[in-house]
């Protein structure tokens, strides 16, 4: 299995067969535009500036499942994304990303690359793990996704997939972005 295996809908409803991002090296991240994280917006489109000439694509997944954060529709979310953030990076249909409703894609990202532990050295790191243990305790177990702004990133063969946690910045990526090219 690889993400090539599945589809997904785009932020204007249309199916997209991931296998067209064959090649690529893709960074998929669940994204909120009420989040403390949502500033990595910014962020996200200069690393897609920055490398997209040399095959890197990021794939943005709203998400509305922590705290409510993604309440706007397509039509929202794609405005509040171009007007506040530039974003030209292909944006995707809000979806669940964990539990029994979470996409197939999502289940297969998150059985492959595994939860490895909140960075808890940072201080967003500590605010996430007690938001979770507050307000969503069972999300504390297993590998499910924590919180927005979780990144995966997927080589260009799309078979290994590396997990990065919401603190962890687009800027902190750009080394490994560019080794991964």
């Amino acid at each position: 299995m690889s993400i090539y295996d599945y589809s997904v809908k785009d932020i204007t409803g249309n199916d997209v067969a991931l296998r067209e991002y064959r090649g690529k090296l893709v960074l998929i991240v669940n994204t909120a535009s009420k989040c403390g994280f949502t500033p990595q917006y910014d962020g996200l489109e200069g690393l897609y500036k920055k490398y997209k000439d040399r095959g890197l694509v990021i794939l943005g997944f709203p998400c509305n499942q922590f705290l409510q954060q993604e309440p706007g529709d397509a039509k929202e979310i794609q405005s509040f994304c171009k007007l506040n953030h530039g974003v030209t990076f292909p944006l995707f249909a809000k979806v669940d990303v964990r539990g029994e409703q979470a996409i197939p894609l999502y289940k297969y990202l998150t059985e492959t690359a595994p939860f490895r532990g909140y960075e808890l050295q940072k201080p967003g790191g500590k605010i996430i793990e007690e938001v979770v243990r507050k307000n969503y305790p069972d999300n504390l177990e297993g590998n499910g996704v924590k919180w927005n702004f979780t990144k995966f990133l997927i080589s260009r063969d799309g078979q290994q997939v590396t997990r990065f946690e919401p603190t962890t910045t687009p800027e902190e990526l750009d080394s490994i972005i560019a080794a991964a090219l």
